[in-house]
C-alpha cells in the first residue's frame, strides 16, 4: 500500500485570508499587579510588557539582541582524553563514574552560555490618578495592540500601545476625554549596572552596556531614546525626566538599539541606529504608524481563522475564563489561546531577527531562568512547531538562519572536543551560538541537538517542497550526519551503533545507584538518527546525488537498534528495560518518533502505536506547561481528541502566587512552566491544529482528534504538508464544507470519515480541476478523472485522491 504525497515544485506564493477575527481579545478589569500579569507586545525585535496601573504606567521593554557576553566559544580539547574513558564505563555500567567524570571533563570549561536581558522600563506617571472608575484594559491580538481606559474625577482617560513591525519603534498614545488633561512626567531606567540617564533636546536616553558574565566581558552597548508629541499644553525634557503638562493629547516615541550585527561581529552602532529609528518615526503621527503596523501584522495573523462556537462565558474577563476553563464550557478561550500562540509567534520572530527564545524577547531580569536561551532537547524545537501548520512560514526563518550559524560554530566544537568531522549541538546555545555541552553531565551530555534541528529544516521542506531551500539546507543535514558518523561506536553489550555517551533528556534511569542520566543508545537518539539518516539520504537523491555516500548512511542505520516494546508494555526509553511505571518525569523524550516525528504510527507500526500510548499514560498529564503542550500533541496523533482536551484543561488552568503549583497559564495567557516559558503556549497552538488535521501520514486526516465538546465549527488556512492549505467546517463532528488551495500542485490524498458529497470544482488561474472519490464502503469511485487511485483498506476511512495543479480550489460538502 502506497499512500505517499508525490511533492513537486512549489510556489512560495502566500495565501491569505481576510476571514473576520471576533473576539480576539485579553482583557482585564484590574492593572497588572505583577509581571505574569503584564500584557506582551512585539515586533520581533522589540517587546513590551503593559502593566496599565493608572498612576504609573510601566512599559517593561526589550530588545532582541541585549545579551550578555560577546562573541565566543565555549568549546575546548580536553575532552578528547577522557571520551573514551567515560563510555568505557557506560558499557560496563559504573554509570554514576561515568557521568562524574563526563561532568568534569567533558562539560563547558569556560561559560554555560550568557543570558538574554532586559533593556529596562519606561515609567509614564499620573499625579493624581491613584483613585479611578471603570478600569478597563485589553490586548487585542486582531491588531496587535494593547489598550487601558479608566475615568478620573468623571474625565475618562486612554492609553494606546503598539510596538511597531513597519516603524520599529514602541508607539504610544494618551488621549483624555476632555481637552488639556494629559499631564504626566516620563522617564526610562534599567536593572543593567552603569546605565546612564541623560537628555538630548527633546529626548531621554537610557544607555548601558549587556554584563559580563561567567569570565566572558559584557560587549554588548545599547541605548533608548524617547521623545513626544503633543497637541496642547507644553513639553520639557531636563534631568532625563520628560515632562507633558496640561496636554490635549501625546504621543510617545521609543526607540532602542544595539551594536550586534550577527553572533560575531558587534561593530554597530547603536546611537546611529537608535537615533534613526526615532527620526523616521517622530514626523508620523499615530494613526499613520497604527495603519502601517496593523497591515503588516495582519498579513500574517489573517491567514487563519478559527471558530468552536461561543457562550456567555466570553464576556468574562480573561483571568476569570483561565480560573474556570476546567469546570466550564468555554470554547471561545480555546480558539483564542490558540490564536495568541500564532500572536506570540509572530511578535517574536520576524524574518532577519534572532528566533524566539525561551521567553520569546519578554523578559525583565538581568541573569533570567535558564538565562532565556535556547534549549534546544525540546523547547527551542517547540516554539516552532506552529510555523508552518499555522500558516507562519516567514516566522520559521530566524530559527533557519540559526541553524546555518550553529552548523559553523558546531563545527569548530566537533573537530576540537571529539575529533569528528560535521558539526554538533548540545543541549543548550544563546546568541553566540556555543553549542558545546553546558552545566553538568546530568542534563548537558547530549550530543543530538544538531540532529533535531534538522529535522525541523527537513519539515519545512515537506511544507513547501521548495528545491532551491532543499540544495541551501542539504550542506547543514549531511554535516550533522556527517557528525554522527563519526561519533557512534558500536556498543560491545549488544553489537548496535550508538551514541554515547548521551541521555534520555534530563530524566534518570535505574541504571547505577539510579542517579544517572548518562547512558547509551538511548530511544530518542536512535528516532533521531533514524530520521536525519532517512532524511539526508532522501535529500541527496533529490539535490545532491551520492551513491556511495547513500550506502554509507544507510548501512550505518541498519546497524541502529531499533525501538522496542518493555516488560510494562511500554516503549522503551533506553536501551535496558529501566521504565519506572510511575515515572511522571517531565520529558516525554522517547515518544519523540510519535510526534513531531512520525515514525511510530497505528497504519505502520500499532504495536508500537500502543506501547507508546501506554508510555504516555504511566507519564501521567499534569506536568510542567511545555510539557502538557507537548502532551497535547501526542495525545492527538494518539487520535484521543477527549484527551488532548482534557489536557488543554490542565494547561489552561490558572496560576497566580497563590493559586495552584506546577505549570499552567498565567494570567495573562503565558505559559507556566513554573516560571514563565513560552514553549507550553506555541505546543498547544500547534496541539489543537494537530487535533484538527493531520498530514503526517502522507495524507491529510481532517478532524482526526477531534473532541466531542466542539462538534461544531470552523477553523480556515491551516497547511498541511504538500503545501495544501484547507478551510473546512463541520457539524456534528463531521465534515460539512471542505475548500483545498494547492500552493505547489501535486497528489491530494484526503482521509475523512464521512463521505464527501459531490464537487464544486472552482476555477483557479483559468483551468479546471477533477476529483477522484473513493469510497471504502462501496469499493468504486463516485466521480472518476484520470488520476490513478490504488484500492487502500482503511477502515472507517474515506480515501479521496486529487491531482492538483497549483493555484487550484477544489470545493466540497459532506453528507
Amino acid at each position: 500500500m502506497n499512500l505517499k504525497i508525490k511533492i513537486t515544485a512549489i510556489c512560495l506564493g502566500i495565501f491569505s485570508f481576510t476571514s473576520a477575527q471576533n473576539d480576539l481579545k485579553l482583557w482585564y478589569d484590574k492593572p497588572a499587579a505583577i509581571w505574569n500579569e503584564a500584557l506582551p507586545l512585539g515586533n520581533g525585535r522589540l517587546g513590551a510588557m503593559v502593566f496599565g496601573d493608572p498612576a504609573v504606567e510601566r512599559l517593561q521593554l526589550n530588545e532582541e539582541t541585549i545579551w550578555a557576553g560577546s562573541p565566543n566559544s565555549n568549546a575546548h580539547s580536553k575532552s578528547i582524553e577522557s571520551l573514551p574513558i567515560v563510555r568505557k564505563l557506560i558499557f560496563e555500567g559504573k554509570f554514576d563514574e561515568a557521568q562524574d567524570l563526563a561532568t568534569k571533563d567533558i562539560m563547558s570549561q569556560t561559560n554555560d552560555g550568557m543570558p538574554y536581558q532586559t533593556f529596562g522600563s519606561v515609567y509614564i506617571s499620573f499625579p493624581g490618578h491613584q483613585k479611578y472608575s471603570n478600569y478597563y484594559r485589553d490586548l487585542d491580538i486582531s491588531n496587535a495592540s494593547a489598550k487601558v481606559k479608566y475615568t478620573v474625577n468623571g474625565v475618562e482617560f486612554t492609553r494606546e500601545i503598539i510596538t511597531a513591525f513597519s516603524d520599529q519603534v514602541i508607539a504610544v498614545k494618551l488621549s483624555a476625554s476632555k481637552p488639556g488633561q494629559i499631564t504626566c512626567n516620563v522617564f526610562m531606567n534599567s536593572p543593567i549596572d552603569k546605565t546612564v540617564p541623560s537628555t538630548e533636546g527633546n529626548q531621554i536616553i537610557l544607555s548601558g552596556v549587556g554584563t559580563n558574565f561567567e569570565g566572558v566581558k559584557g560587549k554588548v552597548k545599547f541605548q533608548g531614546r524617547l521623545t513626544a508629541k503633543n497637541k496642547g499644553g507644553e513639553i520639557d525634557a531636563s534631568n532625563g525626566v520628560l515632562s507633558i503638562n496640561k496636554a490635549d493629547e501625546v504621543t510617545l516615541y521609543i526607540s532602542i538599539a544595539t551594536n550586534f550585527k550577527n553572533y560575531k561581529d558587534i561593530s554597530g552602532d547603536e546611537i546611529a541606529k537608535s537615533k534613526d529609528y526615532l527620526a523616521k518615526a517622530e514626523i508620523k503621527d499615530f494613526e499613520t504608524i497604527k495603519k502601517a503596523h496593523t497591515e503588516y501584522y495582519q498579513k500574517f495573523f489573517n491567514r487563519v481563522a478559527l471558530d468552536l462556537g461561543s457562550n456567555e462565558n466570553a464576556k468574562k474577563p480573561t483571568n476569570e475564563r483561565i480560573r474556570d476553563f476546567s469546570k466550564q464550557f468555554d470554547p471561545q478561550l480555546a480558539a483564542l489561546y490558540f490564536q495568541f500562540g500564532r500572536y506570540l509567534l509572530i511578535s517574536s520572530s520576524q524574518p532577519g531577527g534572532q528566533p524566539a527564545n525561551l521567553q520569546g524577547i519578554w523578559n525583565d531580569m538581568v541573569t533570567p531562568p535558564w538565562d532565556s536561551k535556547y534549549t534546544t532537547n525540546i523547547n527551542a524545537e517547540m516554539n516552532y512547531w506552529p510555523a508552518q501548520v499555522t500558516n507562519l512560514q516567514e516566522m520559521h526563518e530566524p530559527f533557519l538562519q540559526m541553524a546555518k550559524e550553529l552548523s559553523v560554530t558546531g563545527a569548530e566544537t566537533a573537530k576540537m572536543m571529539y575529533n569528528a568531522s560535521g558539526w554538533v549541538l548540545h543541549h543548550n546555545t544563546d546568541i553566540w551560538r556555543v553549542t558545546a555541552p553546558v552545566d553538568s553531565a546530568a542534563s548537558g551530555m547530549w550530543p543530538t541537538g544538531g540532529a533535531w534541528v534538522c529535522q525541523d529544516l527537513w519539515e519545512r521542506y515537506l511544507y513547501t517542497g521548495d528545491k532551491k531551500y532543499l540544495a541551501e539546507i542539504y550542506p547543514i543535514m549531511k554535516g550533522a550526519a556527517d557528525f554522527f558518523l563519526d561519533f557512534m561506536i558500536v556498543d560491545p553489550n549488544t553489537g548496535y551503533l550508538v551514541v554515547v555517551p548521551s541521555s534520555s533528556p534530563e530524566n534518570t534511569h535505574a541504571g547505577g545507584t539510579g542517579k544517572s542520566t548518562i547512558a547509551s543508545g538511548t530511544t530518542m537518539d536512535n528516532q533521531l538518527i533514524f530520521d536525519l539518516f532517512t532524511h539526508v539520504m532522501e535529500a541527496s537523491t533529490l539535490v545532491s546525488p551520492d551513491a556511495a555516500y547513500a550506502k554509507k548512511v544507510s548501512d550505518a542505520l541498519a546497524k541502529m537498534l531499533p525501538m522496542k516494546i518493555g516488560k510494562h508494555n511500554q516503549l522503551q526509553e533506553w536501551q535496558d528495560d529501566w521504565d519506572d511505571p510511575k515515572d511522571n518525569h517531565r520529558h516525554v523524550s522517547h515518544l519523540y518518533g510519535l510526534y513531531p516525528s512520525n515514525q511510530i504510527s497505528p497504519i505502520k507500526t500499532p504495536e508500537l502505536f500502543e506501547a507508546a500510548k501506554q508510555s504516555l499514560i504511566y507519564r501521567t498529564d499534569e506536568s510542567t506547561g511545555w510539557s502538557m503542550g507537548w502532551k497535547v500533541n501526542l495525545w492527538a496523533r494518539l487520535l484521543d481528541g477527549n484527551h488532548a482536551y482534557k489536557l488543554i484543561q490542565d494547561q489552561l488552568h490558572l496560576v497566580t502566587a497563590d493559586q495552584r503549583k506546577g505549570g499552567g497559564t498565567y494570567p495573562n495567557m503565558l505559559d507556566a512552566h513554573q516560571p514563565f516559558q513560552i514553549d507550553g503556549n506555541f505546543g498547544c497552538t500547534a496541539g489543537i491544529a494537530e487535533m484538527l488535521m493531520q498530514s503526517q501520514e502522507d495524507a491529510i486526516q481532517l478532524l482526526p482528534a477531534l473532541p466531542t465538546v466542539w462538534k461544531d465549527g470552523s477553523v480556515n488556512g491551516l497547511v498541511a504538508r504538500g503545501g495544501f492549505v484547507i478551510d473546512m467546517t463541520w457539524k456534528n463532528n463531521k465534515v460539512l464544507t471542505l475548500k483545498i488551495y494547492s500552493k505547489i500542485g501535486g497528489n491530494c490524498r484526503l482521509k475523512v470519515e464521512n463521505t464527501l458529497k459531490g464537487s464544486s470544482i472552482k476555477k483557479a488561474k483559468g483551468k479546471n480541476g477533477n476529483a477522484l472519490f473513493y469510497d471504502v464502503e462501496v469499493k468504486k469511485p463516485i466521480i472518476s478523472n484520470e488520476a490513478k487511485l490504488e484500492k487502500v483498506k482503511l477502515p472507517n476511512y474515506n480515501v479521496y485522491d486529487m491531482n492538483m495543479k497549483a493555484g487550484q480550489t477544489y470545493t466540497f460538502t459532506g453528507n
